[in-house]
């Protein structure tokens, strides 16, 4: 599965161009991409939404130079990224140029980045980072079975802090008796959330986040799926898988500039 999400990156890859030009300088914040408004990162640009919770540009992680396509939280003062396109395509060169050959692309106020045809009708995607997440779950995002196009959404750890390649660990939805989400290490099952009790599912009896969120869990005609929502916006909450083989809830706490861990997997 960690597989076939990679070829549906490979296969939208055809909307995104990555050119490689000269050196970093300073940020200029953009609010959409377009043919004639890339993101260069030789002018510094990062793409902002309105509400400038999550930004898209170019980072590199700690202890290398290579580039990599990403979003990561805006208000943050430690650069936390949630998700990267080029995960095991590094750029090497020192800097690059992100456009569309579509109509345009926008990052929403939630973290995802949407593309969409045509500029009358923008509630259309044609393609959502929200479908294809790296190694975190974000407010909002659904996370399981789309049934009408088999998508099942897998997240994935990173190889190492510094190296956010498609790591050893995995968490996918897979219907054992009732449809629970396993994490899995390689091919192996190390973990497990039980089956939804209509309150929590039924192997986490420590998670009780009422106060600081709500989770809906859907099966229908349509998913498979559960969604998180923050009571209050200005928290930020995510959903991590580790590289050392952890599922965790870590809330940003601004008093001591610190994730701090609430909920995992072990």
């Amino acid at each position: 599965m960690v597989r076939k999400t990679q070829n549906m990156y490979q296969e939208k890859s055809i909307l995104v161009s990555v050119l490689i030009f000269l050196i970093f300088r300073f940020r200029t914040c953009i609010d959409t991409i377009t043919l004639t408004r890339p993101v260069n990162d030789n002018d510094g640009d990062i793409l902002v939404p309105s509400v400038e919770n999550f930004a898209l540009g170019f980072f590199s992680p700690a202890n290398s130079t290579n580039r990599y396509v990403g979003i990561w939280y805006n208000k943050v003062s430690e650069q936390t990224v949630v998700w990267v396109f080029n995960r095991d395509q590094p750029i090497t060169n020192s800097s690059c140029i992100l456009s569309v050959d579509e109509t345009g692309n926008l990052l929403l106020d939630s973290g995802n980045l949407v593309l969409f045809q045509g500029l009358v009708n923008k509630e259309v995607y044609s393609w959502q980072s929200f479908n294809h997440p790296s190694n975190t779950l974000l407010p909002d995002m659904k996370f399981g079975l789309d049934k009408k196009t088999g998508l099942n959404r897998v997240v994935t750890s990173w190889k190492s802090t510094g190296n956010p390649g498609v790591g050893d660990y995995s968490c996918k939805l897979e219907f054992v008796g009732s449809p629970q989400f396993f994490l899995f290490h390689g091919m192996t099952k190390v973990w497990r959330t039980g089956p939804w009790t209509g309150l929590r599912w039924s192997g986490i009896p420590e998670m009780d986040g009422k106060d600081l969120y709500n989770v809906t869990y859907t099966n229908n005609n349509d998913d498979v799926v559960i969604v998180y929502q923050m009571h209050n916006s200005t928290i930020f909450s995510r959903i991590v898988v580790t590289e050392s083989g952890t599922m965790d809830r870590l809330t940003w706490q601004e008093a001591d500039r610190k994730w701090l861990r609430s909920v995992g997997s072990k």
